[in-house]
């Protein structure tokens, strides 16, 4: 609970107050029973009208200060309710930005968004619905059992008996329904799995007629969401009915013994009336508390969840960073290997050596699963090398902040990914306050100026998510033209221009060499046509460097490269 005490702290103030209006609420309603008993046993008995109105207009005073200070419980409960899964959210969101790639990859992604969404929402019920119930059933049950045991002893000894009832079913209940609650919200995250690889590749699922397939698919896990909710609510049900039975059971054995007191005259008929609504008051008190007990359960639940988000350790962190900054942009790898997980028994990348001058264009090929892509993400460190170390400009990459690597690295990842607005907006993200100059510039180089005027509104033109409403090949000169406007010192190109046709391929490498001659660049490409042009080219295979040279000594020299290029060649030959 420590991680919900904190985000609660700043609801201090609202937290007090609801918890002073719920008590004084608490004591006025606990009072009006007392007054009705004085006009049953007084006002009826003497036949005093006087006193019978007096009293009356007493107990409707208490009603209507007790309706205002539950009004004002309500709005302080509510803005604690809604503030703390606020702070929470924001908390959760904030130390998801410090994860690297090798956090998210603990988490699935559909996991992390029900942890952000259903299980806050649990919280905020908790408080919001709970916190009432919670602080009002301890002292309306302690002071209606005070209350109780000075009108008459001998009755109230029921409770005695009621109570251990009570408690057994509750722990019953507890025990049962916990376990249910976690699996339940591990459910929810399987329906948002099968929703999100729906919707993402929605495409593909008309492409190939999955419809069906699909749907079976989001049948089963929302059927194992439904099956899991309805057992875990059967069970928190008996909660009410058990509560009913014995609560029932307690006023019958009440009216029963009650009654033979009153007929041998040691008890007066409005004391007992008095003392059915305290019986009352008990166990409904008895019942709200097992309530708030249920929503905590299911809270502590989600709160367990939320907190092994927040108390993940990112990977990585600026512990050693030093105060510098990357001037020229030359790169170093030694001996570097990684694995993505350390436990994992082979090493996706082993004993990588190589050095890129500061300006030089470095070409990497190699086939599918070399891990080329993992290469290209330890230089910005979004993934930490296992052993060995990478410089840039002689530095350790470890000794310059996260914030001041990654800025000065532009990357296109090999999934291009554009955001929902318009296209300058996008662009944006490669410098904030651009100008419209630079943005031309900078699509000019990306050739992207070869299609903006075709788009009805150009650079405001909107971009639906994911920037579904433009071509592949014109996503990615939108990205490499947002990756060029961050003026970096290193441009990492991850098969980047893919699906571009390669005389625009040809434009953007040309463009590139010519406007920005002292930027170092990566670029990884399937196409020995994409790095034939560069200074220099690393064959990877199976994690592993092969061989790097320029085109002429490998195409002279290395089988690998020899087989990629003729391979291409021929397709090029036969492609009429």
């Amino acid at each position: 609970m420590k991680n919900f005490l904190l985000y609660a702290k700043k609801y201090k103030k609202e937290f007090i107050l609801a918890i002073i209006c719920i008590e004084a609420e608490t004591i006025f309603e606990l009072i009006i029973p007392m007054v009705m008993a004085d006009i049953v046993d007084v006002g009826i008995v003497n036949g005093d009208k006087r006193y019978i109105l007096l009293k009356g207009v007493q107990m409707v005073v208490f009603a209507l200060i007790s309706l205002v200070l539950g009004h004002i419980c309500a709005r302080y409960t509510a803005i604690c309710g809604s503030g703390i899964a606020a702070e929470i959210r924001t908390a959760e969101f904030e130390k998801m930005q410090s994860y690297s790639f090798a956090n998210t990859d603990k988490f699935s992604t559909p996991s992390l968004v029900t942890r952000l969404t259903s299980d806050v929402s649990v919280i905020q019920n908790f408080v919001s619905n709970g916190m009432r119930p919670g602080f009002r059933s301890p002292v309306m049950m302690l002071t209606a059992i005070i209350v109780s045991f000075k009108l008459n002893a001998e009755l109230a000894f029921i409770f005695l008996i009621a109570a251990p009832i009570l408690g057994f079913f509750l722990f019953f209940i507890i025990k049962n329904v916990r376990p249910l609650y976690s699996r339940m919200q591990e459910a929810i995250d399987s329906v948002n799995r099968v929703i999100q690889e729906n919707l993402v590749a929605v495409r593909v699922v008309k492409a190939y007629v999955r419809g069906d397939h699909e749907i079976d698919k989001f049948d089963d896990v929302n059927g194992n969401l439904q099956r899991t909710s309805s057992k875990a609510f059967t069970i928190a049900t008996l909660n009410t009915t058990s509560f009913q039975f014995v609560m029932y059971g307690t006023i019958l054995a009440i009216l029963w013994f009650g009654g033979d007191l009153v007929m041998a005259g040691n008890m007066k008929v409005g004391a007992l009336t008095s003392f059915l609504s305290y019986v009352l008051q008990v166990l409904n008190s008895l019942m709200m508390f097992s309530n708030v007990f249920l929503l905590f359960t299911r809270s502590l639940t989600s709160m367990n969840r939320i907190s092994q988000v927040l108390d993940e350790k990112p990977t990585i962190n600026d512990d050693r960073a030093k105060d510098i900054s990357i001037k020229k942009g030359n790169i170093r790898f030694e001996n570097v290997s990684f694995k993505y997980k350390e436990k994992a028994k082979e090493y996706v990348l082993s004993d990588i050596s190589f050095e890129i001058e500061a300006g030089q264009t470095i070409g990497i090929i190699g086939q599918t699963g070399a891990a080329k892509s993992t290469l290209v993400q330890l230089i910005p460190r979004l993934y930490e090398a296992t052993s060995g170390n990478i410089y840039i400009d002689d530095h350790p990459i470890y000794e310059y902040s996260q914030a001041h690597l990654r800025e000065a690295i532009g990357m296109v990842l090999q999934q291009n990914t554009l955001f929902s607005g318009t296209i300058k907006e996008n662009l944006y993200w490669g410098k904030e306050k651009a100008t419209d100059e630079e943005i031309e510039a900078v699509c000019r180089i990306a050739c992207v100026d070869e299609f903006i005027d075709r788009l009805d509104n150009g650079y405001d033109t909107m971009l639906g998510q994911g920037g579904v409403n433009v071509s592949g090949g014109q996503k990615q000169r939108l990205c490499i033209a947002r990756a060029i406007l961050k003026s970096p010192q290193i441009l990492i190109l991850d098969d980047s221009t893919s699906a571009v046709d390669t005389a625009t391929e040809t434009k953007i490498n040309e463009a590139l060499e010519e406007v920005l001659p002292d930027m170092t660049k990566i670029i990884i490409s399937q196409r020995i046509s994409s790095i034939q042009h560069a200074d220099q080219i690393i064959i990877l295979d199976d994690g592993k460097i092969h061989a790097t040279g320029t085109h002429e000594q490998l195409l002279a020299e290395n089988e690998i490269y020899q087989d990629i290029f003729f391979s291409q060649q021929k397709g090029v030959l036969v492609a009429p």
